[in-house]
């Protein structure tokens, strides 16, 4: 079983509708949606809650009222503003550092693990998708990320076990969030390849460089996918150019469409138009992506 995480170092380059798109060409393979702060995939890939699990982050801070003597030790000591006047905390401001806790005289303030949101299991038009969804203001998304991902490797690992060979799952398809975070580092760690998204855009090449550099860090291989290409063929060629001289792999282009737009207000991936400019670009990619992977393997 090979893993893919497909990342990018911007948001809105497409990566969300490249990754629906690779998901409905994939024969075989587990999706797992490992951008937690604005998980959107299942809206593309048709998708029906089988089952959820809480997930237990990061603590907050409450002051039971009744046993505080109004010092004012846990206002002084503390360095985010979160807590009022009249002695109570404010659960979208509390970083959970715990420092109020440690320094109240008479121990009047409890720090309980916080419910930050959920795991969720669904069936979708692919098959399996593994997602997670914080709570708003709620933190520690790089370790939800970790736990959507070890859910899906876990299910993919049952699955194997009661298949043929002819059934057995042979991808787990990640889509992992922009930037270079800690969710991004707990979706490309360890993975077979990374697929960055970019687009042909100053700032778009900023952040992959930065991006190219993370993966470097971690030994993790890219390749890269340029989506809207043609609204700047100079540049495309440059970030193409740039990734090679890095070690990577460009994979493919994909042209700017509407029909991604349309794919999107359908629920759909592009994929579903058959025949269309960028349907046939994703499914050139996808045979990229395998050979590059069965290349490396050996």
């Amino acid at each position: 079983m090979k893993e893919i995480a497909i990342i990018s170092g911007k948001g809105g380059t497409g990566k969300t509708s490249i990754t629906a798109a690779i998901a409905s060409l994939v024969k075989n393979v587990v999706v797992a949606d490992c951008d937690v702060d604005g998980a959107d995939l299942h809206m593309l890939l048709e998708s029906k809650k089988r089952y959820a699990k809480p997930f237990l982050g990061g603590k907050v801070a409450y002051i039971r009222n009744n046993d505080c003597t109004s010092c004012g030790k846990c206002i002084e000591v503390c360095r985010f503003g979160a807590i009022t006047d009249d002695f109570h905390v404010k659960d979208v401001g509390c970083e959970g550092c715990g420092v109020c806790v440690h320094f109240c005289p008479v121990k009047a303030i409890d720090f309980p693990i916080s419910d930050c949101g959920d795991l969720v299991v669904s069936d979708c038009s692919c098959g399996t998708m593994v997602h997670g969804h914080l709570n708003p203001g709620a933190e520690n998304s790089g370790k939800l990320a970790t736990f959507v991902r070890e859910e899906a490797q876990s299910i993919v690992s049952k699955l194997n076990s009661e298949s043929t060979s002819d059934s057995a799952i042979d991808y787990l398809l990640i889509d992992g969030p922009p930037g270079i975070g800690c969710p991004v580092i707990a979706t490309v760690t360890g993975v077979d390849l990374v697929c960055a998204v970019t687009e042909p855009s100053i700032a778009a090449k900023h952040d992959l460089e930065r991006l190219m550099s993370l993966c470097s860090h971690f030994k993790v291989p890219v390749a890269v996918i340029v989506n809207k290409w043609d609204i700047n063929k100079t540049l495309t060629k440059q970030i193409e150019e740039y990734v090679i001289s890095r070690g990577g792999t460009s994979v493919g282009r994909v042209s700017w469409s509407k029909d991604f737009r349309d794919a999107q207000m359908e629920g759909k991936p592009v994929t579903s138009y058959r025949g269309s400019i960028c349907a046939l670009q994703v499914e050139k990619i996808w045979a990229n992506i395998q050979n590059l992977l069965d290349s490396t393997s050996k």
